[in-house]
């Protein structure tokens, strides 16, 4: 399939999905990543109405699912049982709206397999990937794929490289990707003024060697996404500034080296 480009609804907050979805089109995206969360339009035990509600808006907008990003963490501290019912209440409701994949977290120092493990064959069961982002506890590439690899499915659990993550633990995005290798399922293009600010900038404008990223991911299939932390950072710019340049690097490494 190639590459496919959305936007993180984490760019837009509290702002309706219909306008979301405008905003998308309006630069080109074939999808919308759906942040999953209380402050937003999608969240976990939303009514099967209003799900159904927004996978027809998307429908009727041409715009595909590429994502839900939920806030399970599947290495956190604590009890299993708890993030087993939050995962499978992400897959259940990625599957009634239809979205291919859950973005979890890591979240710490606590055992991830037996907490996958139970989910394998919901993810199985409702043609859902699960996605593990490079971040917090495991910000690189071989930090995450370790929580992941054991079950040697990568079309059931595999990894989201967030672009910013690992390169500011200090991981190349060559080794990123080669440590990855099957277990990378989906990019979030995002980038920042250097190792030490986490303060998000405009795709290109920062110190995130995104043409690098480019280069390698020429040949990879799958979705790409501009993840735009103003959820985080209010003051940030509106999502359209970066969306244009995280559109524009898209549509500079799209084509397969040839």
């Amino acid at each position: 399939m190639g590459w496919q480009f959305a936007v993180s609804t984490l760019g837009m907050p509290g702002l309706p999905v219909r306008e979301a979805a405008r905003i998308a089109r309006a630069h080109g995206c074939a999808g919308l990543e759906l942040r999953v969360h209380p402050d937003e339009e999608v969240h976990l035990g939303l009514s099967g109405a209003a799900t159904d509600a927004v996978r027809s808006l998307l429908d009727g907008e041409g715009l595909a699912l590429s994502c839900l990003a939920g806030y399970a963490k599947v290495a956190a501290p604590g009890a299993d049982r708890p993030v087993v019912d939050e995962l499978r209440a992400l897959i259940a409701l990625a599957h009634r709206i239809g979205a291919p994949a859950i973005r979890v977290f890591p979240g710490g120092d606590g055992n991830a397999r037996p907490r996958i493990a139970a989910v394998l064959e919901d993810l199985r069961d409702a043609g859902v990937r699960l996605l593990v982002e490079t971040h917090d506890s495991h910000p690189t590439g071989a930090a995450a794929r370790s929580l992941v690899a054991g079950f040697g499915a990568p079309e059931l659990a595999a990894v989201l490289w967030d672009a910013v993550h690992p390169w500011r633990a200090g991981e190349e995005p060559a080794v990123t990707k080669e440590v990855l290798g099957p277990y990378l399922g989906y990019f979030q293009v995002k980038d920042v003024a250097s190792r030490q600010s986490p303060t998000p900038v405009p795709p290109g404008e920062g110190a995130v060697p995104l043409g690098e990223c480019g280069e390698l991911l020429r040949s990879w299939s799958g979705w790409v996404s501009l993840e735009w932390e103003k959820a985080w950072y209010p003051d940030l710019a509106p999502v359209d500034v970066p969306l244009r340049a995280a559109a524009a690097w898209y549509a500079r490494y799209l084509t397969p080296p040839g």
